[in-house]
């Protein structure tokens, strides 16, 4: 059965892609923990960290330590933080977000109101970033494409 984030990645669902290569994609949440907050997920249909081939997990770690420094500059973060959970959908994906301190990092601080103009500016600013930091080619065209 495809899952939620294949329907994302073929672009059935919106998504707001700020990443996009040959083994995986980046979007921001819909309900984000901190502005900013985003899914790295590989295109493969992997359910679980701990299934992952390891060439494949270190590809979608080196993205989002890649992500994490984009946003810590777009933020001013001290901190990018690295959440993997995964039980609210059967597709291996990684939580990256801009941190201030650990209490703060519990998916009760998600917030699931957050107007969708403010999650399309919070998406800019992290393309921006990307792009700053040299990582434009890997930066989609538009918000809601994962297009190379």
């Amino acid at each position: 059965m495809t899952t939620l984030f294949t329907r994302i990645i073929d672009g059935e669902i919106p998504g707001r892609f700020v990443w996009s290569d040959d083994r995986a994609v980046a979007f921001t949440t819909i309900a984000p923990i901190t502005d900013g907050h985003t899914l790295v997920v590989p295109r493969a249909e992997v359910d679980q960290l701990t299934d992952a081939p390891d060439d494949l997990l270190a590809h979608l770690v080196v993205v989002a330590k890649t992500v994490g420094r984009a946003q810590q500059a777009a933020w001013d973060a001290p901190r990018a933080a690295l959440l993997v959970a995964g039980f609210e959908v059967p597709h291996l994906h990684l939580h990256v977000l801009p941190a201030w301190d650990e209490s703060s990092l519990t998916f009760a601080n998600a917030r699931t109101d957050v107007p969708a103009a403010d999650l399309d500016a919070a998406a800019e600013r992290l393309r921006d970033a990307l792009r700053a930091a040299g990582h434009g080619a890997h930066v989609p065209a538009t918000a809601g494409s994962p297009a190379l």
